[in-house]
C-alpha cells in the first residue's frame, strides 16, 4: 500500500493524457513504477528489487492512499480514447483499466481484508528475496534485514483490521501460520548469521529477526484466540451479486457466469456419453469373466477404480513426478507443437510448508524482471496423511492422472506458458496476467497433446482424461453452485464422486478450495472453452493452411492476457475493439 501523501496523488488526478504512441509508452512506465510503489510485495515477487524494504503495514491509512493513488488513474484512462492507440497498446490498455476498476472494487465492495485472515501471510515477501538471482547474498540480507524490522507493525496493524472471519479462511491462516515459523526459524535466520558481512549488521538482523519472530507467532496466537472467541462466523458462501461482479472482472471473458455453468453442465454430460464405449472396451480387457454392469456410471467407475490400482507408493510421490518430466520435454520436441526453452529448466521440489493448504501442486515461475531465476514445481509430500488418506489420493493420482497433471502444471502447460509470457514484449501484459488464460492454456494442452498422440495404453490414458476433464467441468458446477445456488457439502461431494468419479480425498479437498476461493475453480473451463474455441474458428478460417505450432507460438507470445484481447490480436477484427 502507499505510503506518498494524498496531496500528491490527488494532484497527479488533474494529468490528462492524450493517446498517442510515446506518450501512451510514458504512462505505462510511470504507471509501473508507481504500482511497485504501491505493491512492494508484488514487485519483489517479479523481480524488481527496488523497493524490497518497504513491506507497508495493512492499515486504514494505506488503504485509502491506495484508493486515491487508484483512482487518480482512472481519471487519467478516462482521457483517452483507446481507438487511438495500436492494437498490442489498447489490450494493455484494457488490462489496466481492469486491474483498477478490480482493486477499487476488491477495496470498497469485496473487503475481503476485513474477513480473510490468510491474506496476512508475510512469506512471499521474503521467498522472492532468498530466491532471486539477481542479488547477491550480502544484498538478500540487507533487505531482509530492513522489512524483517517491519513484520511486527504489519502484524500489529494486521490484528486491528480484522473483524469476523470466515471458520475455513481462519483455519487456513492457523495452518499457513505454522509453516511460516520454519521459514523465520531457518531461511531467514540463516540469512541474518552467514549473508551480512559486519557483525553490526548480523546482531541488527538477528534483533529484528527475533523481534518478527516474535511477531509472526503472537500473530499465530491471535488466530487461535479469534478462532475460540468467535460465536458466529462470516458465511464462506460470498452470494450471487458479489460472485457475479467478481466473476466478471476475474475472468474477463466473452460469456457470463451463467453461461459458462450452462455450458458445464451441457459438457458434463457429453462427457458420460464419451466414456461408456472407452469403459467397455476396456471391461472386457480387465474383467473378461465378468458381465458389465447396466448402469453406465457404474461401468465406468468400476473400470476407472481397477486403473487406479496402478500407483505409486507415497515415498515416491515426488520422485515419480520427477522422472516424468524428460518424458513430457521429449514428445514436445518430437511433435514440435510449441518450442521449448532449453536454458530455462524446470526443478520439482517439496512445496515450502508456509504455501500449503490450498492446492497440492503449482508452479512458481520467475517474475519478468528476473526471468533467471529458477522455475519450481511445487509438490506438497504425503508425509502429513494417514496410510488411508495417502492410499486415497494416491488412487486418485494414479499412473495415468499423473501424466495429465505433468501436463497441466509443467509441459507444456503452467510452466511453458509463464516462460513464453516472460518472454512478451508488454510488460503490462505479463505482470497483469489473466488466470483465466493462464488455467485455460494448462487445460487446453492436456487435449491437445492427447489429440497429437501423446501416451501408452491408450484407452486407460484417454479413460483417466475423460475423468480429468470432468474435473475441470464440475470446477466450474461447484463454483457456481456454492456460491449462487447454496449447494451444501453434500452435494457438492456427491456431484465429484458420482458425476466426476473423484476419490473421497480428493472431494473434499475440492470442496475445502470452493470454500477458500471465489470464481477461481471456474477458471479452468472458462479459459478452456475460449482458447478451444479460437482455435477451431481459425482452423476454419485457415483450411489447409493452419499450423497448430505456428498458432500455439502466437497465442503465447501475447503474454498472459485475457484470451477474448488475444482472440481481437489474431482475428485482427477491428470490429471487435
Amino acid at each position: 500500500m502507499m505510503k506518498l501523501p494524498i496531496l500528491i496523488w490527488l494532484a497527479l488526478s488533474s494529468f490528462s493524457l492524450q493517446a498517442n504512441s510515446s506518450q501512451w509508452s510514458n504512462f505505462t512506465d510511470t504507471f509501473l513504477e508507481e504500482l511497485w510503489l504501491q505493491y512492494p510485495v508484488w514487485a519483489t515477487q517479479v523481480g524488481y528489487h527496488k523497493y524490497d524494504e518497504q513491506l507497508p503495514a495493512p492499515n486504514s491509512k494505506n488503504l485509502e492512499n491506495e484508493l486515491v493513488w487508484l483512482r487518480s488513474n482512472q481519471s487519467k484512462l478516462e482521457n483517452v480514447n483507446p481507438k487511438d492507440l495500436g492494437p498490442h497498446q489498447r489490450s494493455d490498455f484494457l488490462l489496466i483499466k481492469n486491474f483498477i476498476d478490480k482493486q477499487i472494487w476488491y477495496a470498497e465492495v469485496f473487503k475481503e481484508h476485513l474477513w480473510n485472515p490468510a491474506t496476512y501471510n508475510v512469506g512471499g515477501a521474503f521467498a522472492g528475496i532468498l530466491e532471486s538471482s539477481t542479488l547477491q547474498n550480502s544484498q538478500k540480507a540487507a533487505r531482509i534485514s530492513k522489512r524483517l524490522s517491519l513484520v511486527p507493525a504489519y502484524y500489529e496493524a494486521a490484528q486491528n483490521i480484522l473483524q469476523t472471519p470466515t471458520r475455513e479462511h481462519l483455519d487456513l491462516a492457523i495452518q499457513q501460520s505454522q509453516g511460516l515459523l520454519g521459514l523465520f526459524q531457518r531461511q531467514l535466520k540463516n540469512a541474518c548469521s552467514h549473508w551480512l558481512n559486519k557483525s553490526n549488521d548480523v546482531k541488527l538482523c538477528l534483533a529484528r529477526h527475533q523481534l518478527a519472530l516474535n511477531a509472526v507467532k503472537n500473530y499465530g496466537s491471535f488466530l487461535d484466540e479469534l478462532k475460540n472467541r468467535t460465536k458466529k462466523f462470516r458465511s464462506f458462501r460470498i452470494g450471487s451479486d458479489l460472485y457475479q461482479s467478481k466473476y466478471q472482472l476475474e475472468i474477463q471473458g466473452n460469456l457470463s457466469a451463467h453461461e459458462v455453468y450452462q455450458k458445464a453442465l451441457k459438457r458434463k454430460e457429453e462427457l458420460h456419453s464419451e466414456m461408456v464405449p472407452r469403459a467397455s472396451k476396456l471391461w472386457n480387457k480387465y474383467f473378461p469373466d465378468k458381465t458389465p454392469p447396466k448402469d453406465e456410471r457404474i461401468l465406468i467407475k468400476s473400470v476407472l477404480e481397477k486403473l487406479s490400482d496402478r500407483h505409486v507408493k507415497p515415498k515416491d510421490f515426488i520422485a515419480s513426478i520427477k522422472r516424468q518430466i524428460p518424458e513430457l520435454e521429449q514428445f514436445v520436441k518430437q511433435s514440435q507443437v510449441v518450442e521449448l526453452d532449453p536454458t530455462k529448466p524446470l526443478k520439482v521440489r517439496e512445496t515450502p510448508p508456509y504455501m500449503r493448504g490450498f492446492a497440492g501442486a503449482s508452479i512458481n515461475a520467475p517474475g519478468p524482471y528476473d526471468s533467471k531465476r529458477e522455475t519450481y514445481y511445487n509438490v506438497t509430500p504425503l508425509d502429513h496423511m494417514t496410510p488411508t488418506e495417502a492410499e486415497s489420493y494416491l488412487r486418485e493420482y494414479n499412473h495415468y492422472m499423473m501424466q495429465i497433471l505433468n501436463i497441466h502444471e509443467a509441459i507444456p502447460g503452467h510452466y511453458t506458458q509463464l516462460i513464453y509470457a516472460n518472454k512478451a514484449p508488454s510488460l503490462i501484459k505479463k505482470i497483469l496476467g489473466n488466470g483465466t488464460m493462464i488455467e485455460g492454456w494448462a487445460v487446453y494442452s492436456e487435449k491437445m497433446m492427447l489429440e497429437e498422440g501423446y501416451g501408452q495404453d491408450r484407452d486407460e490414458l484417454l479413460l483417466t482424461y475423460g475423468k480429468w476433464h470432468l474435473r475441470v467441468v464440475c470446477n466450474a458446477i461447484l463454483d457456481y453452485s456454492v456460491h449462487n445456488l447454496n449447494m451444501s457439502e453434500e452435494q457438492g461431494l456427491k456431484l465429484l464422486m458420482d458425476d466426476a468419479f473423484q476419490q473421497r480425498a480428493e472431494a473434499e479437498g475440492k470442496w475445502r478450495r470452493a470454500t477458500l476461493s471465489q470464481v477461481q475453480l471456474s477458471s479452468y473451463f472458462a479459459g478452456f472453452t475460449e482458447i478451444f474455441a479460437l482455435r477451431e474458428q481459425l482452423k476454419k478460417q485457415k483450411g489447409e493452411k493452419f499450423d497448430l505450432r505456428q498458432f500455439h507460438d502466437e497465442f503465447l507470445s501475447f503474454g498472459s492476457a485475457p484470451v477474448k484481447v488475444i482472440r481481437q490480436l489474431m482475428i485482427r477484427d477491428k470490429q471487435e475493439t
